[in-house]
């Protein structure tokens, strides 16, 4: 890996450290994943903005920890509308665990991303999921060979960048689900203005489903990302605090002000 880690904020030094000393015993996954994109274009013929919702205990940006059971949490987000799910599994930062996405995934009939840092192929055999989140920042020359390892156990990758040049390493990896992720994983600022200036730099004639990630907490945040081309939205924090269906309902809704 030629990250500059230098550039990196303490905490998330930490998390890929963390996450270069995970092991994964055991086969290969196959997994029959469900459709991300179909489940979004699923929300808007619903009349509902596609919203992926995340099951997040906790994050080296965000305040206490939540122990709710991760399916009730995640029962009561599909209740809301969320088109899909987004459950961490990253342990020793998120709270999160392999065991939580497997019950979520078991328990509800939307797709399950796996929201992790992962360095490793092998990584990708810890347990089946719908779609895998995949860090173009952290995986450099490595990031094809991710993407086709994803697919090849039948799962779905979502190719997260930040940057322009981001953007590009990832279509140029094949990849076809994008999150542009609105915080800064160097400095871990958010900057909702992100997401406009990367989707700016989508070529007209790539045919990509764009996911607008972290920041989002109002109306207004919803209005922006929708505008600037946002297929759908990944929402933790604003969902995840205070009465969790309602939350997940008023970023699904159709109201006038979105």
């Amino acid at each position: 890996m030629n990250t500059d880690e230098a550039s990196l904020a303490p905490a998330v030094r930490s998390i890929l450290a963390a996450a270069r000393e995970r092991r994964v015993e055991g086969g290969r996954v196959d997994a029959a994943a469900q459709s991300v994109p179909a489940a979004f274009e699923a929300a808007e013929s619903a009349g509902r903005i596609p919203v992926i919702a995340e099951v997040k205990p906790t994050s080296p940006t965000t305040k206490g920890r939540s122990d709710a059971d991760p399916v009730n949490l995640a029962a009561t987000m599909v209740d809301g509308g969320a088109a899909a799910l987004s459950v961490l599994t990253e342990p020793d930062h998120f709270g999160g665990s392999i065991e939580a996405l497997r019950r979520i995934r078991a328990a509800v009939d939307v797709p399950v991303l796996r929201k992790d840092f992962l360095v490793q192929e092998a990584q990708l055999d810890a347990v089946e999921s719908d779609a895998v989140l995949l860090i173009a920042r952290f995986l450099d020359d490595d990031l094809s060979g991710m993407v086709r390892a994803v697919r090849e156990r039948g799962m779905e990758p979502l190719v997260e960048v930040h940057t322009a040049s981001e953007l590009t390493t990832a279509l140029d990896a094949g990849a076809d689900l994008v999150g542009v992720n609105n915080r800064d994983l160097g400095r871990l600022e958010v900057d909702l203005d992100t997401f406009e200036r990367v989707a700016a730099r989508l070529p007209d004639d790539a045919e990509v489903t764009l996911v607008a990630e972290s920041g989002i907490g109002s109306a207004a945040d919803v209005r922006q990302m929708r505008a600037a081309g946002a297929d759908a939205l990944l929402i933790g924090t604003a969902i995840m605090d205070g009465d969790v269906e309602q939350n997940t309902r008023t970023f699904t809704n159709t109201h006038d002000e979105f």
